[in-house]
Formats: C-alpha cells, sequence, structure tokens
C-alpha cells in the first residue's frame, strides 16, 4: 500500500513550536579573528537601513578598529554592573532588553559565561530568554566551544576550551552563516594586529594558531554546518511532504534478508559508502514470512546486523507489509538516500511471476535513486561460529490428543443436532476443533484435526452413513472442499498462532532489555556494574554466567552467578583465547569446544573489553538460537556499560590529574616566593654581617639578626606547614582523645601568634565556667594559631580582633572575628581549599594559603569543624571552630 505523502506530525509540532519565537542566526567560525563580530556588525547595519529595530546587547572589539567602526550608528543598551571577588564586571543587561523590546538584538560571544550573580550562568541562557520574548537574535561562535567538539579540538590543538555550548543551541538556529578565511590569511591578520595585541598574538601564532591547527578546526566548522544544512534540507522535505531524494549528499542503504549472501552485501556496502565517502543504513524488512524463518535464516539476520553495525552502519529492523520495496522506498526517501545495494534472488520464473520480484519492483519504482544489484553466485553462508541447540520441541501426544478428544466431541455434537434438527450444513461442527488446535498448538495437531474431521464428517453424516465410502459426486465435491477449508483453516490459525507467539516474544525479549539496560545506567561503579550484569543475564537465560574484564595484566574475574571466586586452568585459557583473538570459543564453538562455559568476547566501538562465559548443567550446546541472539544484545549492552563507566572513572582521573597540576603549579610557585623571600633576607644579612660587620655598630647588628631571626622562624613556619598537609594527606594525623581547657588554648596561641598579630588589638570574652572540649590540645592549638595569623595577614596594623569562646548545644565554639575587608560569599566555600588565595585579597600578603587548609584538616582529625561567615557587623570574617564538649566526666557531654 503507497504511503501517505503528507507533511509529517513531527514537522508540524516544530513549526508550531516556532510560533511567537524570535528567530537566531548565528555567525560560526573555526578560530576567533575570523570575521564573526564584524560580518554580524554588518549584518546590523543592513537590516537598520531596511527599517529594523536594531539594538546592540553585547559586542566584544577587542580593540579592533574595523569592529569599533561598525559599532557606530548603532544603539547599545548599558550593560548591566556584577561585583565579583572585588572588582567589577559588566554583562549584558537582558532586562534592559527586554524592557526596549528591539526587534533584533546583537549578542556576541555565545558561549561566555556569565559572572556569579547574573540573571543565568550562562549567555546562551540570556539568548534563549530573549527568543522567548519574541526578540530576534544575531549572535557568534566559534567551533571549538561546540559541547559535542570540545574533547576533538582539545586533542588537536592541545588546548581545552572550558566555555561550551550545547548542541541543542546550535540546532535550535533557524540560520547559521559561516565567517571563513584561510589559515594563512589569518595568521596575516594575527600578525598585523587585528586579532590580538602584538604581545598575545605572538603567543597565539606559536600555539593555537598553528597552520594545521587552523586547518582542521576549519574543515571540523565547515563539516558541522553542512550536517546542520542538511538537517534543514531533510526537515523541509518533511514539512513540504517532498518524497525526494534530494542528491545533496550521498546517502547509502544496504537491504539485507536471511539469504546467504547478506553478509557479502553489507561489506560492499561499506565500500561504496567509504568510497562516496557517505552514511551508510543497514536494514531489513520483517514481514509475516519472518516468522516462518528457520533458526539458521535467523541467525544469518542478526549475524549480518551485528557485522553492519561495526562496519560503521545504521542498523534497523522495520516492520512492514508483504510489499517490501515500497518499505524499502518509503524509507530511502525518508531518509535522503541516494543509493540502495540489494541482492540478487536466486529465484525460479515461476515464484518471480506468482508473487513478484523485490528488485524488479525497487527498479521500476525507484526513480532518482540509484539501485545497486549485487550478485551472490558462488557465496555460500558463513559458518556458524556457535553451535547451538535446537529450540523446537518435540511432539506432544497431549496436543494430539486434545486434537483427537475435540474432534470426537464436536462429533458427538454434530449427532445431536443432526437427530434434533434438519441442519444441511452441518460440517461447520468441526471448525471450532481444528480452529482450538491451530490456536492452542500450532500446525500439527491442527492438521490432524482436518483430517480427523474430514473422516468424520464423511463417516457420521455423508450417504452412505457409517462407511467411508461417498457414492453421490456432490458428496464428493463438499468432502474436498471441506477438507480443503479445514486445512487452510488450521494453516491460518497457526501461522496468527506463531506470529502472535513471536510478537510476544520479541515484547518480552524488548521489555527485559530496557530493564536490563535502565540497571546497568544506575549503576556507578565497575564492580557493582559487573555483578549486575553477570546476575541480570543468568536470570535471563536460566544459566551459570561469569564476566572477565581486561586489565594490565590480562583478564581479571569481574563477577559471577551463582557467585564464585575461581575459573580452572581450561576455563581461564578458553576466555583468553576468545579475549586475544576476538571469536567465541569453548562449548559449542570451534575452539576449545571441550570447556564446560561458552566464552562470548565483550567489545564497542573503541576494542575489546572482557568476555561473558555461560554455563548449562545439560549436555550438548549451552544455547538456543533465541538465547544466543539475546546473549549477544546483554553482551552489547553490559559492553556499553562497561566503557560509559570506565570513560567516567578516566574523566575522575583526569580531573584529578588537572587538580594535581593545578596544585603542584600553586606550589611551585608559592615555594618560589616563599622561600626565597627569607632565604635572601637571612643571607643578605649574613653576608653584610661577614663582610662588614665592623662597621656596623651593636644596635644596627641586632637589628639585622632580629631581622634575620623572623624571616627563619616565617621559613621554619612554612617548612612546618609543608610537613602538616603531608602529615594530613597520609591519615598521620594521630588526635588525643582528652579534655581541653579552650580559654587556656586560646592564650598559649595568641603568644605563639603574637608576631603575626603585631599591634593589633585582641579582646577575649569567655563564660566564667571554664569550658572543657574533648580533642588533642596541640593540634587545636594549631588550628587556631594558623586562624589568627590568617587575621592577622589580612588586616590593617590597628586592627581589632575578637575571640569569644561559647557552649552551644552539645559542642564548644570557639570563634575569630577580625574587622578586616572581609571575604566575598563566592570565596567562602573555597577558602579551606590548599593554595587558594581570594581573588579580591592583596597579592602581596605573605602566605602559601595553607594555614586555613592545615586548621581544617585539623579540626576533622579531631572530630570538629571549622567554617567561615561574614563578621555580625557587616565587616571583615568570623571563623568558627567547633569542638565535641566534654562533660565533668571528661566524656562528651
Amino acid at each position: 500500500m503507497p504511503h501517505d505523502a503528507r507533511p509529517t506530525p513531527e514537522s508540524f509540532l516544530a513549526a508550531a513550536g516556532r510560533e511567537g519565537r524570535g528567530r537566531l542566526k548565528i555567525f560560526f567560525g573555526a578560530a576567533p579573528g575570523v570575521g564573526k563580530t564584524y560580518e554580524m556588525l554588518t549584518a546590523a547595519h543592513a537590516a537598520k537601513r531596511e527599517g529594523v529595530d536594531v539594538v546592540i546587547g553585547v559586542v566584544e572589539t577587542h580593540g579592533r578598529a574595523e569592529t569599533l567602526a561598525l559599532v557606530e550608528g548603532l544603539e547599545a543598551i548599558p550593560r548591566v554592573e556584577v561585583a565579583y571577588r572585588g572588582r567589577t564586571l559588566q554583562e549584558m543587561d537582558v532586562d534592559g532588553i527586554l524592557a526596549r523590546a528591539p526587534k533584533l538584538v546583537l549578542v556576541d560571544e555565545l558561549a561566555h559565561a556569565n559572572a556569579p550573580g547574573s540573571r543565568h550562568p550562562k549567555r546562551h541562557q540570556d539568548v534563549e530568554e530573549l527568543l522567548g520574548a519574541g526578540i530576534d537574535v544575531l549572535t557568534t561562535l566559534n567551533v571549538q566551544h561546540l559541547e559535542s567538539l570540545n574533547d576533538v579540538v582539545a586533542r588537536i590543538t592541545r588546548v581545552r576550551v572550558r566555555e561550551t555550548v550545547p548542541d541543542r543551541i546550535f540546532d535550535l538556529a533557524d540560520e547559521v552563516e559561516v565567517s571563513d578565511v584561510t589559515p594563512d590569511a589569518l595568521r596575516k591578520r594575527l600578525a598585523d594586529g587585528k586579532v590580538y595585541v602584538r604581545e598575545q598574538a605572538e603567543r597565539a601564532v606559536r600555539h593555537f594558531f598553528q597552520p594545521g591547527n587552523l586547518t582542521a578546526l576549519r574543515e571540523l566548522a565547515l563539516r558541522r554546518t553542512a550536517e546542520r544544512v542538511d538537517s534543514d534540507m531533510r526537515g523541509y522535505m518533511a514539512a513540504n511532504a517532498i518524497e525526494g531524494p534530494w542528491p545533496a549528499a550521498e546517502r547509502v542503504l544496504v537491504a539485507i534478508d536471511e539469504r546467504p549472501g547478506a553478509a557479502a552485501l553489507a561489506r560492499a556496502g561499506k565500500r561504496v559508502a567509504d568510497r562516496a565517502r557517505a552514511p551508510w543504513h543497514c536494514v531489513t524488512i520483517e514481514t509475516s514470512r519472518h516468522a516462518r524463518l528457520s533458526e539458521v535464516e535467523r541467525d544469518r539476520v542478526a549475524d549480518t546486523l551485528r557485522l553492519a553495525e561495526a562496519l560503521g552502519a545504521e542498523v534497523l529492523t522495520l516492520p512492514g507489509s508483504a510489499d517490501v520495496a515500497d518499505e524499502l522506498l518509503h524509507f530511502a526517501r525518508s531518509r535522503n538516500v541516494t543509493t540502495i545495494l540489494v541482492g540478487k534472488a536466486k529465484r525460479s520464473r515461476w515464484f518471480a511471476l506468482t508473487r513478484g520480484s523485490v528488485v524488479a519492483d525497487l527498479i521500476d519504482r525507484a526513480g532518482s535513486i540509484a539501485v545497486l544489484v549485487i550478485a551472490g553466485d558462488g557465496e555460500t553462508a558463513p559458518p556458524k561460529t556457535v553451535e547451538t541447540r535446537d529450540a523446537s520441541p518435540a511432539i506432544d501426544p497431549v496436543a494430539y490428543a486434545v486434537a483427537l478428544a475435540s474432534t470426537i466431541v464436536a462429533a458427538c455434537v454434530g449427532l445431536a443436532v443432526d437427530l434434533a434438527i434438519d441442519l444441511p450444513n452441518i460440517s461447520l461442527v468441526f471448525v471450532p476443533p481444528v480452529l482450538f488446535a491451530a490456536l492452542r498448538y500450532g500446525l500439527g495437531p491442527s492438521l490432524a484435526a482436518s483430517l480427523l474431521s474430514a473422516v468424520a464428517y464423511n463417516f457420521l453424516f455423508l450417504d452412505p452413513r457409517y462407511s467411508l465410502t461417498v457414492n453421490d459426486p456432490a458428496n464428493v465435491v463438499a468432502l474436498s472442499l471441506f477438507s480443503l477449508t479445514a486445512v487452510l483453516a488450521s494453516s491460518v490459525a497457526a501461522r496468527v498462532r506463531a506470529q502472535t507467539i513471536s510478537v510476544r516474544g520479541q515484547a518480552r525479549a524488548t521489555a527485559e532489555l530496557y530493564a536490563f539496560s535502565r540497571k546497568l545506567a544506575a549503576v556507578g561503579t565497575e564492580d557493582d556494574l559487573l555483578w549486575a550484569a553477570a546476575h541480570q543475564v543468568a536470570l535471563m537465560l536460566k544459566a551459570d554466567v561469569v564476566l572477565l574484564t581486561a586489565q594490565s595484566g590480562g583478564l581479571a574475574f569481574g563477577g559471577a552467578y551463582p557467585p564464585e571466586d575461581a575459573l580452572a586452568p581450561a576455563e581461564i585459557a578458553a576466555a583468553t583465547w576468545a579475549f586475544e583473538h576476538d571469536e567465541p570459543t569453548g562449548r559449542g564453538a570451534p575452539t576449545l569446544p571441550g570447556a564446560t562455559r561458552l566464552f562470548l568476547p565483550l567489545r564497542t566501538s573503541r576494542g575489546r573489553l572482557g568476555v561473558v562465559g555461560v554455563a548449562r548443567r545439560a549436555d550438548g550446546p549451552v544455547l538456543t538460537p533465541v538465547e544466543r541472539r539475546l546473549l549477544d544484545a546483554l553482551a552489547d549492552q553490559t559492553a556499553v556499560a562497561l566503557e560509559r563507566v570506565r570513560l567516567g572513572a578516566d574523566v575522575d582521573e583526569a580531573r584529578l590529574e588537572a587538580e594535581t597540576e593545578r596544585l603542584r603549579g600553586a606550589l611551585l610557585t608559592s615555594v618560589s616566593h616563599d622561600l626565597r623571600t627569607p632565604l635572601a633576607t637571612i643571607m643578605g644579612v649574613i653576608t653584610s654581617l661577614r663582610s662588614y660587620g665592623k662597621l656596623y655598630d651593636e644596635a644596627t647588628r641586632d637589628e639585622m639578626l632580629a631581622s634575620a631571626e623572623t624571616e627563619t622562624e616565617r621559613l621554619n613556619r612554612f617548612v612546618a606547614n609543608l610537613l602538616d598537609v603531608v602529615r594530613i594527606d597520609a591519615g598521620g594525623v594521630a588526635a588525643k582523645r582528652e579534655p581541653l581547657d579552650v580559654e587556656d588554648i586560646a592564650g598559649v596561641a595568641l603568644r605563639r601568634a603574637g608576631g603575626a598579630l603585631g599591634d593589633r588589638v585582641v579582646s577575649l570574652d569567655f563564660p566564667e565556667e571554664p569550658l572543657t572540649a574533648l580533642g588533642d590540645p596541640v593540634l587545636f592549638e594549631h588550628a587556631l594559631m594558623n586562624i589568627l595569623e590568617n587575621a592577622g595577614k589580612h588586616t590593617l596594623p590597628d586592627a581589632r580582633i575578637a575571640v569569644e569562646g561559647a557552649l552551644e548545644g552539645g559542642h564548644v565554639e570557639l570563634s575569630v572575628t577580625d574587622d578586616g575587608p572581609g571575604i566575598d560569599p563566592a570565596d567562602r566555600p573555597h577558602v579551606f581549599d590548599r593554595f587558594y588565595r581570594s581573588a579580591g585579597g592583596d597579592r602581596k600578603t605573605p602566605g602559601a594559603g595553607l594555614g586555613l587548609a592545615i586548621a581544617k584538616g585539623f579540626m576533622e582529625a579531631l572530630g570538629g569543624s571549622v567554617s567561615v561567615e561574614a563578621a555580625p557587623s557587616g565587616r571583615g570574617a568570623r571563623f568558627v571552630l567547633r569542638l565535641p564538649a566534654a562533660g565533668r566526666s571528661g566524656r562528651p557531654s
């Protein structure tokens, strides 16, 4: 039946979604400096000349003279100021633009991350709000900022861009215009200072803007734009019910069936697609014939689809009618396919005349689509990689007994009816047992019921009765028609039953696979994933399952159900062979068939990840063909989930490495300053005293030695901080649990921190009753001293510092409050990070950024905590140290 050539519902929904929404145009480029902003401003001036209300939301000129000249003459919405880390940043005023309500707004640098406290975290979210308000937007974007290409660009340029835009924003655009220049022209613009200032340009030329990098980025930008254009074309065709194809780009479709040449056809499709540099699809059409295929033929279709998927095809199984050619052409036109590959059918002329030829129908109806017919002469089916056991059930005597009994009952009913009334079509009483046997037990019992019904009808109801002889020619015709009808009815009912069973099995398998995939998606660690997969596969196949994964030293035991800890050496050898050769091994396979398990490799597009082993206690092959195909699907899902978990672990490891590099850089920077400065002072004092000591009076020498002593203490303190960090990382902080007087500890810490506090006024406020906490006096004093030193570093010499103690809900709280510049709310979550220095603070303040991190580590080792908040007066910071309060007995209260 011809498919309805009307616009698709999806196209109507997409059109409805665009109603009332502004239009988005993206000026897309391969790198900074290709002219995106220039082209955007040029388009804005053209729109203004046509009477369009145009305003500038944000345009970054970067000091380029040509760009600055184009900004002139366009109304600009003033930017809003956002305070961040002691600085004032300017961001686009979304509210101002919405209030102004222009027809068109210019928003440069779509991937920009807004300052904390802005309306949205990302500028592309600002753009979405403007579009939702019906305002058209012109914006710019570089290819390295697209989320899906971020990793690719990082591998090419060795520079990872942190600000990215989701691909859905790019796909949301109504129009994409590529701003493109050659690599040589862009490098010349850099050299002329038209992109960056000269110093930045020189660094850019040496690193990011190398000719190879620019060529690769240019290709990425053009390819991504081509994909977008192709998507627009297919959307237009769907919205306007255009069947196509429009051969703007090559696409290949391979249609396979159960014949032996299917694998060769898939490989031929791969070669054709590679020569055309085109994407390709491999499909099979499931008609009513599919239920009658043998298990060997079904295996062949499944193996060919797996082969095509491994070769890079998009694989689909399409339900269809008896008109296979029409289904294929409908799919091809919906995907804008330009070439269809089919295999040459080895069918008789009689078969082609009576049932038609798919190849001939394709050629007749294909129109502008090229149809390539691949001959399969001399091809044989590939050998089965795994022997499967027969899934067909043995003859069920109960089914035939039921068929016989139902026929006898029908005959008895017929005799009773015949005695009561004169019914001319008494043969109809034998139809129910035939249909019942077909629907309940299948073709064999239904044919038996048909034969028995024909015999009973002849014997009981045709003259001469109670004899198998038929005298009347009319009765011969009636008996023949009855027998034919019974056989046809039984065949149709048996076919419906087989199809129903097949559909139910597919629905059950699909539901189980869906549940399996959801279960795997919820697992976060590799061990949990392997055990969950082993358990689920064992339940679905009703078999013993073991999973082995690839590790640096070979295969390692991953999980098993029922649980077991080890495999026999022979099974390890079979699993290793399967992994190394990427082929099934073990029981039922050509290689090492004596093993107790069947081992299949777990593979993805990135390579082999491990093996799965399946065993049953019965003799013979392990799996039926249906179970083998199910195991293939389960193994594929397990491999994909395992790859996902490992990729997540790789990402975490990469983040850890990046953080380690950041800490190492911060440490080197700190060491270079905090070690070199006191060492320079000490060496200067020693050198001066050694060379010119006799020229100094005693007071000067004492002053110089005091300076050297101060710097020595500072150096000692810095080294002690580094050692404390190492102790905390190594878990070497052994905290005691004993009562301590908080006020006494505060007094000792103040004396030790006297040098850092200088002339600052420190006030103490403690309750009359002693505050007793439970902890280690030495570690608590050390933590408090670091807090006090931090207050001394970040306040003026005449500042006031308040140290207060209180008992709050079973905890002793000791607070240190200063009247310094305070800590920005955005910095508070990070002040206890190692080497963290507030961006709003004075960079000349001495220190490595370790004191607060050490205080936090010691307080956590004591079972307490430390936090920071704004001072109650609104100026300064307040650090609060908490420890469990000790009761009168010295235990926690």
